[in-house]
């Protein structure tokens, strides 16, 4: 099978854990008899400092072009302070242009990392939910405005029927394939916007009446993640809420360097861990890259190479179990990033398996 992929390493880590996920790609490719091409292009921070704009027409042509796009990290703290032109601009018009609405977050433990997580082994141990987050809309994408005087400023958030409907029923679909259960977590007691989200959700439910909904408001959720992540299968929310509760959900898991996602909707999918740039540790061969080849198993699978996705799901298992892992979960004695992909390559190469 050939495949086009569009590579947007981006900024801070993201090159480095992206090279990690190509060359683990690579591997499976040989394995299997895969054709994988990579078009890379420019996005966030770099694309400003070398077209002067964050998303180019030729970044965003590539993106249509291909069969999928795998995305390193967006940021740079030299532009936190210039609201006209940021790096994240680039990530959020790229969402909207390919209509990625649907963004999909795992949420699993390890058994081997249950003492690295701060949170209590009882509380953590077997938690398995996705987290589904609307990705196109809402305060990220409303109007914004500071006023002359500096002293006023305001960001609209807004849903409609649609914008609710078309990830609620991706959300439903997955419930029906898993514990029949999805949990809505808004802010109905507060905002309009909320309450149409519960709305539009028992619209739906009379369509898949298999499926329990529970609510839960944004505040409470927060906590319940923490003191009992184990009653969530299906997590449903809107944009802001999603962004806030899967990185907390990273202290579940033991790091944010851990944690993959998928972005699907009207046009090529997108795939990419959830952490940031974290530009600190940039060049220092020190980022956990499992978060990156976690995405390209989520996007093999999508690609319908099951096998392929369960090898490297099976070797990032392997691999954290004998203690290859980053500085981010092991402090005293880590790997490097580049030893982790090592590690990963290796045992795709002398694994068994039909091709």
């Amino acid at each position: 099978m050939e495949k086009n992929i569009a590579v947007l390493s981006g900024d801070g880590i993201g090159p480095e854990v992206i090279n990690q996920s190509l060359r683990v790609l690579d591997a499976i490719g040989e394995k299997y008899d895969h054709r994988f091409i990579y078009h890379k292009c420019l996005i966030g921070g770099i694309s400003i400092e070398k077209t002067g704009i964050p998303l180019t027409k030729e970044t965003l042509d590539t993106c249509l072009g291909c069969d999928s796009i795998l995305l390193g990290a967006i940021g740079d703290p030299k532009y936190d302070n210039n609201l006209k032109n940021r790096p994240e601009q680039g990530l959020l018009k790229l969402r909207k242009k390919l209509g990625l609405y649907c963004n999909i977050r795992p949420i699993k433990v390890y058994k081997s990392l249950l003492d690295k997580s701060p949170i209590r082994k009882s509380y953590i141990k077997d938690v398995d939910f996705i987290i589904y987050r609307e990705l196109t809309n809402g305060i990220y994408f409303g109007k914004k405005r500071i006023s002359k005087s500096g002293k006023r400023a305001y960001d609209i958030c807004s849903y409609n029927k649609k914008d609710i409907s078309r990830i609620a029923i991706y959300a439903f679909k997955a419930a029906l394939k898993r514990k029949k259960k999805i949990t809505l977590v808004d802010k109905a007691n507060v905002l309009a916007t909320s309450k149409l989200w519960r709305e539009t959700l028992k619209e739906i439910n009379r369509k898949y009446k298999e499926v329990q909904i529970d609510y839960l408001f944004i505040d409470n959720a927060s906590m319940q993640v923490i003191i009992n992540p184990k009653q969530f299968d299906i997590l449903l929310t809107e944009n802001m809420f999603g962004d806030i509760l899967s990185d907390e959900a990273s202290a579940i898991v033991g790091s944010l360097g851990l944690i993959p996602s998928s972005s699907i909707g009207e046009k090529t999918p997108m795939y990419e861990p959830i952490h940031g740039s974290y530009p600190k540790a940039a060049g220092k061969n020190i980022a956990n890259p499992l978060g990156a080849i976690l995405s390209v198993s989520m996007m093999l699978k999508d690609f319908g190479m099951k096998k392929e996705s369960l090898l490297i799901n099976k070797l990032v298992k392997n691999s954290l179990k004998n203690g290859i892992y980053t500085k981010d979960i092991n402090y005293k004695n880590p790997s490097s990033t580049k030893e982790v992909g090592d590690f990963l390559i290796n045992s795709i190469k002398v694994s068994r398996g039909n091709k």
